[in-house]
């Protein structure tokens, strides 16, 4: 019988392998750490939470469906410390706003902003109990042993080519046809495939470094745009009737119209340009990137 012939790892697998456990590690380390802020712990819980829901869905259809399962738990765990995260979200809406705002006065901005830091501290601190912490600590360990017992063998070069221009194409199905006549809920869904996006293409940033890093930043800027007008969508119901800005109502609502309007032209420009190529395209220039990495490695 012939021997078998050793062959090394794939590029991908590899790649993978070390995004996981670098998102589990991270995602460990709000709750592993009292001493971190629970707003601080809350935002990068958050961001681990959807890095790691996004690379989950890129392998369920190679690892199956714990995967998938670990996906939702993930998903309802963000949900979760959602509540959390609205008054921070409108916060910042506040301050996206600007300084200059003659129909507000100084006073206002200081009041509304204590009012929603307020309610923003309280939430935080309801949303990461102690029997939170624990649930959130269990699932990072059932993570990490999941990991470990996974075929990452499965998901090699062509199946991350594959995967990847998957979700390409769900963003671009999802991008408006009609920017000006978006909604917030399909500008809020657009946003989440962005997302998926941007977090998926770590994977590919060891084949072109440069490139990527490019491509990932044109990819933050876009979210941004889009979650800068999502911040306005709840800063804009924090106002409605018995909402804590109700008072403020009448003042607001242009100001958050006219921000909402600017940043969707701007998403509008970055989306044209970061996703221009059709599906096709991008499968096959990922393909050619995971080839001649390959053959450099030969």
């Amino acid at each position: 019988m012939a021997p078998k012939i050793a062959t090394s790892p794939d590029i991908a697998t590899l790649a993978l392998a070390g995004l996981l456990r670098d998102i589990v590690a991270n995602g460990r380390k709000p709750i592993d750490m009292p001493q971190v802020a629970d707003e601080i712990a809350v935002h990068d819980l958050r961001k681990e939470l959807k890095r790691w829901r996004a690379f989950l869905r890129l392998i369920a259809p190679a690892i199956g469906d714990e995967a998938e399962r670990l996906r939702i738990e993930a998903r309802d765990l963000a949900r979760e410390m959602a509540t959390a995260r609205d008054s921070r979200a409108a916060l910042e809406a506040l301050a996206d706003l600007g300084d200059d705002l003659p129909a507000l006065s100084a006073r206002s901005r200081a009041a509304m902003a204590e009012r929603l830091t307020r309610i923003g501290a309280d939430a935080e601190a309801a949303s990461l109990t102690s029997a939170r912490k624990a649930q959130i600590g269990d699932a990072w360990t059932r993570a990490a042993i999941a990991i470990d017992r996974w075929p990452l063998g499965r998901f090699d070069s062509a199946e991350a080519t594959r995967q990847l221009t998957a979700t390409y194409r769900r963003v671009r199905t999802a991008m408006p046809e009609d920017w000006s006549q978006a909604s917030p809920a399909a500008l809020h869904r657009f946003r989440q495939r962005v997302v998926e996006h941007r977090y998926q293409m770590e994977l590919v940033e060891p084949l072109w470094p440069k490139l990527m890093r490019v491509w990932t930043s044109e990819a933050q800027r876009l979210r941004d745009r889009l979650g800068a007008h999502q911040d306005l969508v709840v800063l804009r119901r924090m106002t409605e009737i018995h909402q804590p800005l109700a008072h403020w109502r009448s003042r607001l609502a242009p100001l958050i119209a006219a921000r909402q309007t600017a940043h969707v032209a701007a998403a509008k420009r970055l989306a044209g340009r970061l996703f221009a190529e059709t599906p096709k395209a991008f499968g096959r220039r990922l393909a050619s990137l995971w080839e001649h990495r390959a053959e450099g490695q030969d």
